[in-house]
């Protein structure tokens, strides 16, 4: 469904990547799992159309979606919860799903919006108590919430998650999780990058390993937990 050939991204001073390449199962959960630094937000950016690639291509439903921008890449169904959650603070739970769901209220598609918002708020009954909240006051569980709120928002074929646990209190991040799985049985298709690897792994189907910007191990989620590499790099083993 989604697939990374020959990838190679920069910030101007050398390549930050390597020529990866990945592949995306259909209704998979797939995770991207490494240490802090070794590349796994600029996989994330350069799919969801942030960063071009400067060398490579990115394939997304048989059609080459490399470097052709964010707004047409969320067109196209894929949806970026970014590191870090990145809400609107100063708007609204309210506003900020309704900023997800701009293709189809630009367009007056109203009945889109709702069944997405009915959605996202069976998903996260903790938002549809307070839409008229102001997201900054959030807490960082609900502000994570909202965040995959706000990209379900798009509809999206793929979910892309960069860091979804990072900050939060180890019960937030299994209802996190638990609702990632929720979705995959779904039949969304989800990739996520993470550090908090016993967890990510715990829940994905698929795997893969990134060191120094170059992928160095890949394989079921299951063997790879069970790895003596992956046990002692990134589980504690």
């Amino acid at each position: 469904m989604l697939e990374v050939r020959d990838l190679h991204a920069s910030y101007g001073h050398g390549d930050v990547l390597h020529g990866l390449n990945l592949g995306i199962a259909k209704g998979s959960i797939t995770a991207l799992i490494g240490a802090n630094g070794a590349g796994k937000s600029t996989v994330m950016k350069t799919i969801s159309g942030l960063m071009k690639p400067t060398q490579g291509t990115v394939r997304f439903m048989e059609q080459d979606i490399s470097g052709v921008g964010a707004e047409r890449v969320v067109r196209q169904g894929l949806a970026l919860v970014p590191e870090g959650r990145k809400v609107f603070a100063p708007l609204t739970i309210a506003e900020n799903l309704e900023m997800g769901a701009f293709q189809y209220l630009i367009k007056r598609d109203t009945s889109r919006y709702q069944t997405q918002l009915e959605f996202v708020l069976e998903l996260f009954p903790k938002l549809k108590e307070r839409m008229e909240q102001v997201a900054g006051t959030l807490s960082g569980g609900e502000q994570q919430m909202l965040a995959i709120g706000r990209a379900l928002m798009s509809a999206p074929k793929v979910l892309l998650l960069d860091e979804p646990s990072m900050g939060l209190a180890p019960l937030i991040v299994k209802q996190i999780f638990e609702a990632l799985a929720t979705l995959a049985a779904q039949n969304l298709t989800v990739f996520i990058c993470e550090q908090n690897s016993e967890i990510t792994l715990r829940h994905a189907d698929y795997g893969y390993v990134i060191e120094s910007g170059r992928l160095v191990l890949a394989g079921r989620a299951e063997e790879l937990a069970a790895d003596a590499r992956v046990k002692e790099a990134y589980l504690g083993g």
